[in-house]
């Protein structure tokens, strides 16, 4: 009769659960004749290393997993954790002796409450942006602006006088204006657990103080004549030519 080989399967390829919660990795094996098959987990990253090898957990994961079966459950997990693990089952005593199956775990990060960088104060038609970001949360946030608790509804038309990036946190406006001024706060959510928000900051919004800008264009001026007069003078005076001896 033909040969049966040793079957290797698992009920989610892919596993998602959040950090410091229990994975289970699961792994259904059937052998032809073999009743005492030889279990083998293994994690693929840069290097295969052993998860589970000659009925005991190695390395990071000696303590804090249990196995039923082949089926591993890693407790508590973390990022670290994260990556695709292989089950093998090796079958001495049947025809076809290895089956394998893998899982994928993604071990998923709520986002932390986001750094917010508004600035204090700008100018009127200038340009200017505040950033939000988040850089634990996975899968990545997205983030949402709030001026003064209400949420800055993102433009639907081009000719919008300021732009959000829900992904990478950025608020700009092409020519802030006095009405921008108020108190600026972001949402970061990821759909895992609960979204945090940043403080408010306060952005206040002044117009150009042309009183200043003249008065100093005029000191400008001033200046300018007054070097340009001393120099004709020295000049009249010879001081500013070299005589005969290279004075």
């Amino acid at each position: 009769s033909p040969s049966v080989p040793v079957t290797v399967s698992t009920n989610r390829h892919k596993v998602e659960v959040e950090e410091f919660s229990d994975a289970v990795l699961s792994c259904l094996f059937h052998t032809e004749k073999d009743q005492n098959p030889r279990i083998e987990w293994k994690k693929k990253a840069k290097e295969v290393s052993f998860v589970y090898f000659n009925r005991r957990f190695r390395g990071p994961f000696e303590g804090r997993a249990t196995i039923d079966g082949a089926t591993v459950t890693l407790h508590k997990v973390t990022q670290e954790d994260a990556g695709e693990y292989r089950c093998e089952i090796s079958a001495s005593q049947d025809a076809v002796s290895l089956g394998e199956t893998n899982v994928t775990l993604n071990v998923l990060v709520p986002p932390q409450t986001p750094l917010c960088e508004v600035p204090a104060s700008a100018v009127t038609g200038s340009v200017v942006q505040l950033r939000c970001r988040d850089q634990q949360s996975v899968p990545p946030a997205t983030y949402s602006w709030f001026k003064d608790n209400k949420p800055i509804i993102p433009p639907r038309h081009a000719n919008a006088t300021y732009l959000i990036n829900s992904h990478t946190g950025i608020l700009e406006f092409k020519a802030v204006a006095k009405e921008d001024s108020g108190r600026y706060s972001c949402l970061a959510s990821n759909g895992v657990g609960s979204p945090k928000m940043c403080v408010g900051k306060h952005m206040a919004i002044e117009d150009v103080n042309i009183t200043v800008i003249v008065g100093a264009v005029v000191v400008v001026f001033l200046i300018l004549v007054v070097c340009g007069c001393g120099g004709m003078l020295l000049h009249r005076n010879g001081l500013l030519t070299q005589g005969p001896r290279g004075r």
